[in-house]
């Protein structure tokens, strides 16, 4: 299947969608920047990632849990290992 039209990187269901936008958060962002949500595009049918509107719940999941930050921490020991 061809990209979407828009250019921007797409998903073929919303939980793949998710697992990025919580992946994307923990490798580039803190808890107050960054990617929030996902939706559905009516161009090409798919999921992209959003900065726009309401946190996804599984994030806020994430974030409130704390499992974002351990996420995070751990990508900065892998990154400090893999040196």
């Amino acid at each position: 299947m061809a990209g979407c039209i828009t250019g921007k990187k797409s998903y073929t269901t919303e939980s793949l969608a998710e697992d990025a936008l919580i992946e994307a958060r923990t490798r580039h962002g803190d808890e107050k920047s960054g990617p929030v949500g996902v939706y559905r595009c009516e161009d090409c049918g798919q999921y992209h990632l959003t900065s726009n509107g309401v946190m996804n719940s599984r994030l806020a999941k994430y974030i409130k849990e704390g499992k974002l930050k351990l996420n995070q921490e751990a990508n900065r020991w892998k990154g400090r290992l893999d040196r």
